[in-house]
Order: structure tokens, then sequence, then C-alpha cells
């Protein structure tokens, strides 16, 4: 007899259903919309990074054959809202950024599109600009929330008395750089404004969320929701720049508009997106870490500095693990922003727990060493009974058994000793934590029927390259109690019930807990044999639930780290994580997501770096030639793994979320194991040569 076991669909290893169809080149990507007779827009940017425009002769533009219309800040439609700076387009004369968009060509083909646009002359009123980020700019304030809606600053205990009488003390300053998010699909729309029809816009737009995409849009178009559409069944990646929309998309709408009848497509190139799709923040770090002998933590407290732009505030919560993370009786965290003449920062991958456990990470690995104790024994002395913020207990923490089973794996009890050599290599491990919040979002709503002999379940959800297309099916099989190859799942529609972004890693958590209630209260209505077309819809305020624990992920990062003695050279022939994030829905799906993240933390560690001319007031290496990221030959052995933990708290499946923690303390053990190897102590993000050469032996 088969076991019930095996029928199961969650925890399975299925393949992606939407696997064949990237491959073979039929998903179709916004850009790729097959729609007739489409224009193509390309957008004009401004050349002075603050000023204001004071003219702008499209002439030649307008004289080529082909071109269908020029936008400009002096001849655009006005839109019904410009509350948010960032997405009132073509609005003023005002520039506040170089990489502003001051106009547009719609042309009949792309190539001529940006030809024109080439062509028009903007003349400017320059005005001297301010774009760097200093720890002490006079213009630093502190902000009213740290994102989502965090408190800026937080204080318990007495941090200063604390480290005066302390044993052992690490007061350093530790910094990241400015990140772009370059998914392989750029931010692409194409847009068609029909005013006749029921429905007078439709968006195709590349998006982690088509109904958050939705409300921006028509509150910016002064329209009903009902009156806008967006379709999006799959997305290129996005890592967070794709979660809210930018500037890029509205200019979409407004050339539609500018078109009725005919569809419009817009796709930024690559340099463009370094500019107007969002970036992180670079954070400059202030540590101060107190122990006694025994190792305990008596004092713990981060201050960082940020910046944010003139137009729009984002504040990056890079302080928030440190609230949370360890024991300690004294703690304080702060965040401060200096507003720039700059592009609008926003989220990528792991906002906030990223950057934010670099600092602490590495000041517990130079604490470790001055106490001359094991940076992972540092880490289990100091685990916390209860979360130290809210004094809440955990709905699960299992940080000191990913630690264990990370060193077990990776074999740190026979780690070579500190500046070991082996040939030309010194050879270093480090090891650091992670941890990501177990996030839930407001509400979505699923809808199940029956249809054709197969459940097909409903929800307008987003897939990024998640798995969503198949580990929603997997959900829903479960709860219907049926195998999973009789249910399907529509998603990326706004005809589609109501779904949250994806985003913080809340994605499954949500819509999977949405799907659940559908299919349950589906089988309360209609029973084991429903009629075709039968249909229940249910939803899930997500954000109700248990509030009760601190749910988060947890996990440990383990790196090898071979430096040349040579040249500096950096190669990482080990990677390991072990990581405590719930259920698992899919292992292949989680696997990719956390090696996804983990490669994205070594770029950050050896490579990533928006290097910002402050003369000029933009990155200089705005395109991929020079912006460098991770390649195989960086890391030789990378393994994710997983322990098989159950969290009865967080939502119906018991998940937690993946997407983010992956990329999480990777930079923190990668840089850890750089100075065991060379005895040089990188506290300034990436780790390059300039900085390893003048210390090694």
């Amino acid at each position: 007899m088969t076991d019930l076991l095996e029928l199961r669909a969650i925890g399975r290893d299925l393949v992606r259903r939407d696997g064949a169809a990237k491959v073979r080149g039929t998903a179709t990507y916004a850009f790729e919309t097959p729609v007739e007779h489409p224009a193509y827009v390309h957008p004009v940017q401004a050349t002075v990074a603050r000023g204001r425009v004071t003219a702008m002769d499209t002439a030649a533009a307008e004289a080529l054959d082909g071109v269908l219309a020029v936008l400009t800040v002096f001849r655009t439609e006005r839109l019904a809202d410009t509350e948010d700076a960032e997405l009132a387009v073509l609005q003023s004369d005002e520039v506040a950024f170089r990489g502003q968009l001051v106009g547009a060509v719609i042309a009949e083909s792309s190539e001529l599109a940006r030809q024109a646009a080439d062509s028009i002359r903007v003349t400017y009123t320059e005005e001297e600009h301010d774009s760097e980020l200093v720890v002490d700019h006079p213009g630093l304030y502190k902000p009213e929330k740290v994102n989502p809606s965090h408190d800026p600053d937080t204080a318990e205990g007495d941090v200063a008395a604390a480290m005066a009488v302390a044993d052992v003390v690490i007061e350093q300053t530790y910094s990241t750089a400015m990140y772009h998010n370059n998914p392989l699909e750029p931010h692409a729309s194409t847009a068609l404004w029909t005013p006749s029809a029921e429905v007078p816009l439709t968006l195709w737009d590349s998006t982690q969320g088509v109904h958050p995409d939705r409300a921006a849009v028509a509150k910016v178009f002064g329209l009903e929701e009902d009156q806008v559409r967006v379709v999006c069944p799959y997305v290129g990646g996005g890592f967070g720049s794709k979660g809210t929309p930018h500037a890029n998309v509205m200019l979409a709408v407004m050339a539609a508009r500018a078109l009725p009848g005919r569809p419009v497509k817009l796709a930024l190139t690559r340099q463009q997106m370094f500019f107007l799709a969002g970036y992180r923040t670079p954070t400059i770090q202030r540590m101060q870490v107190a122990a006694g002998r025994n190792g305990r933590l008596t004092a713990i407290a981060i201050d960082v500095v940020e910046q944010t732009s003139k137009i729009k505030e984002f504040a990056e919560q890079t302080g928030i693990p440190t609230r949370m993370m360890y024991a300690s009786p004294s703690r304080r965290t702060t965040h401060r922003l200096v507003a720039l003449d700059v592009p609008v920062p926003s989220w990528m991958r792991a906002p906030g727990e990223c950057p934010g456990m670099f600092g602490p990470e590495v000041a517990l690995d130079e604490l470790a060493e001055e106490l001359d104790m094991d940076p992972m024994e540092l880490r289990i002395r100091n685990e916390p009974e209860v979360d130290p913020e809210t004094g809440k207990p955990w709905s699960s923490r299992h940080l000191v058994e990913c630690l264990r089973e990370g060193a077990e794996r990776f074999g740190w009890a026979d780690r070579p000793p500190a500046r070991h050599r082996d040939g030309d290599w010194l050879v270093g491990t480090g090891v650091a934590s992670s941890v990501y919040p177990t996030m839930r979002m407001a509400d979505s709503t699923a809808r199940v029927r029956f249809e054709g002999g197969r459940y097909v379940a409903e929800i307008g959800a987003a897939d990024l390259g998640t798995g969503t297309w198949t580990t929603l099916p997997q959900i829903a099989a479960d709860a219907l109690d049926v195998p999973v190859e009789e249910v399907e799942v529509r998603i990326g529609d706004t005809r589609y019930p109501i779904a949250s972004v994806a985003g913080g890693s809340s994605g499954m958590n949500t819509w999977g807990s949405a799907v659940v209630e559908a299919a349950q209260t589906f089988r309360e209505k209609f029973g084991r044999h429903p009629a075709d077309g039968d249909a229940a819809e249910s939803g899930v305020d997500q954000a109700a639930t248990d509030d009760d624990h601190a749910a988060y992920a947890f996990g440990a990062q383990f790196a090898e780290v071979r430096v040349h003695a040579d040249t500096g050279e950096v190669r990482v022939p080990r990677l390991y994580g072990v990581f405590a994030a719930g259920r698992i829905i899919n292992p292949r799906t989680a696997r990719s997501q956390l090696i996804g993240g983990m490669t994205m933390g070594l770029s950050m560690a050896l490579h990533e770096n928006s290097v910002w001319d402050p003369r000029i007031g933009q990155v200089a290496n705005h395109d991929l030639a020079e912006y460098h990221i991770s390649v195989n030959a960086d890391v030789g052995d990378l393994q994710a793994h997983w322990l098989d933990e159950h969290d009865p708290y967080v939502n119906a499946m018991g998940t937690k979320g993946i997407g983010e923690i992956g990329i999480v303390g990777t930079a923190a053990a990668v840089v850890n194991a750089v100075h065991r190897a060379t005895g040089v102590r990188v506290r300034k993000l990436p780790v390059t040569l300039d900085k390893l050469l003048p210390g090694l032996p």
C-alpha cells in the first residue's frame, strides 16, 4: 500500500513548471508582449546633477521620418497626483539628479526613438550639487521611520557605562558600498491606452506585484483601479528593484496616453537602470561592542549613516538586526540620513538585514580574536532566550543548530590555523550568522475553482524566478487533498484576486495562506465531488495572525578563502550555508533561492561597488562591463542546506521565506576568512587588491 505521505505535494522536489517555457523562449516577458504595430519609447535624461531645464530643442528629432511624438518637461500631460516626486515624471523643469527624466521620444522603432532622443538639445541653468556621503555631513538628520515602519533609534541600558568597564571593547567603523540591482530582464513595459474601452489602460509590466503596480499607476493618472489592468506572468529577476514602480513605468503610460489606441514599448537600457531603477544606499556603520572575558556581551551598539534623495526619502533599516540578534543588557541603534542630489534609493535583496549584519558580524569576529575564542562559540554564548527587542518568545529559533550543523559539514573543528600557507596561497576560514524576519503582508485573496476536471487556483501573485508557478500548486494540492498533477495556478494578472507584493520573503507566506483558506472554503461548500464551474474565494489577513511570538529565519555561513600571497587574488574554494527557515515547500526551488542569495553575498564581498563620482553626480561604472559580479571561478564548492524546522505560529504552511536570508551574512563570513588568511581586516567592502596587498607577508 502506498504511504499516504508520498502523495503529499509539499516537500517534494518537483521540476519547475515554468522551466521548459523559459528554456525554449516561449515565456512572454513584458517587452515581448505580442501586440499589433507597437511604437517604441526612448527616454531623454538630464546631463546635470542639479539645476533647471531652460530650453529643449526638439526640431531635429521631430524632423525624422517615423517619429510619432516628443514629450518634454514643457510639453506633456499634467498628472493627477504628484505627491510621489519620483513618479511625477516630466512635471517640472527642476533637475534633482543626473539621469532624471526630462523628455522622451516615441517612434516607429526602438532604434529611431533612440536616435531622435539623442538629437534633442537640452539647455540648463546648472546649480552647485551635493552628492557625496560622508560620516560628518552637516545635513545629517534623524528620519521619522526606517523601512518599512521601524523607529529610527532604540536604546536599552547604558552602552557608554558598559564600554567604560568592559574587559574587552571593539570600536570600529564598517562600510558597505552602493549596490545596484541588475536583473537579467531590464525594467520594461508595454502599455496600451484605449479611452473608449471598459478597461482603458492595459499595462504589461515587469513587476513584483501587479496589484500594487496598478494602485500606483491609477493614483498618478487619476484613474479608478478597475480602469487599469496590469499583466505580468513572468519576471526575469527583480531582487526588490521591481517591488515598487519607478519613473519608467509612468513614462510608458504617459507615452501610451499620448498615442491612444497604439501600444507602446519601453525597456530601460542597462545604463539607464543605474539612474532610474533604485539602488541600495551605501552605509557607514559605527560599531561598539563590549564583553567580559567569558565572551558574554555587556553592550552592543550600531550608529548608521546613509544617504537618501532630496526628492524622496528612503531609509534603509540597517540597524535593525542589532536590536534582536544577540543577548546583551545594553544596546543602542541609531539611523541618520543625509539628503543628496542623487537618484532615489530603494529595496535591494534583504534590505536592512543584508548591510546591517556586515558590521556586527565582523565586529564579533574581531571580539573573538581579542578574547582568543572560537568565533562560533562566541555567537553561541550570546544566544538570547527571548527576543531582546520585544521580550517575546521566539516562534522558533535554531541559530545554534545551524552553526553546529554547518560546522560539522564544513569541517570547522579541523580548520587550518590563522595565516596558514599552502604554497603561494594564504588560507583562512570564516563564519557569520544570518537572520531575516518572517514577513506577513496585510492581505491577499485566492479563488479556487473546478474546471474541466481539474482544480485551478487563481491569485494575482508574481513569480520573479522564485518558483511560485510550482510551489503554489503544491500548497493547493495538499490543502485540497488531491495529487499535485490535478492542480494548476493562474497568477500575474490583476484580473485575479488581489495579492501582496513579492517582497520581504513574504510572498509564499501570504499567498499560500490565502490559497489554503480558499481551498478549505471550497471543500466546505462543494465537498469531494464538485461540479464543473464550482468556485470559492477566501482571503487571509496575514498581518493579524500570531502577534505573540518573534518570528525569524536564521542561518549560518561558512567560507574558506585563499588569497595569493604575491598578487592578492582572492578565491573562495568553499562557501556553505545552513538555514532554519521553516517548512520547505520544494527543495529544488529552495536550494536555487538560497544559493542565489549566497552568490549575491559573495559578489558583495569581492566585487560589487557602484563607484560614485561626486564631481558629476553619477555612477561611473554603470554597465555590466565594469560593474563586476561573481562568476564561477570565484567559488568552487557552493552548498545550501537547511534544518527540518517546524514552526506552528508563522502561517498555515509553516513557511518562513527563503528568498533573502541567503545573502545575509555571506559577505561577513568571507571578510572574516580573509582576515584569518592574511591578517588584514577589511572593514570597507568590497575586498579589493589595494586593501590586501599592503598587509600581505
